[in-house]
């Protein structure tokens, strides 16, 4: 296989890490969300939610990126977060739903 051929394999697999969600999630309904100009991804599967961030995050901008994340959340699912099952960073988070 020459160069070329494996830098584009590796570039679509690069594409596709990056918004496939954990293993818990397989199966679980995708939403793609854009917001303040940023891509998300958010998997959900009955009470749990994972969110994962698409691009970079200049330095400095990681805590508002994460408040984005968590204000999605609700405005995707309809539920609540349990903030205390909220695990992760500005890059991917996970965690269970609080559905009335």
């Amino acid at each position: 296989m020459n160069g070329s051929i494996r830098t584009i394999l590796f570039l679509l697999f690069l594409a596709n890490c990056g918004a496939s969600p954990a293993p818990e999630f397989f199966g679980a309904t995708r939403h793609d969300v854009r917001r303040d100009g940023r891509d998300y991804v958010i998997f959900r599967k009955e009470s749990r939610v994972e969110i994962i961030r698409l691009g970079r995050v200049k330095n400095g901008d990681h805590h508002k990126v994460r408040a984005t994340m968590i204000a999605l959340i609700p405005d995707v699912t309809g539920c609540e977060i349990n903030e205390k099952s909220l695990q992760g960073d500005s890059g991917e988070m996970r965690g269970s739903l609080i559905c009335e």
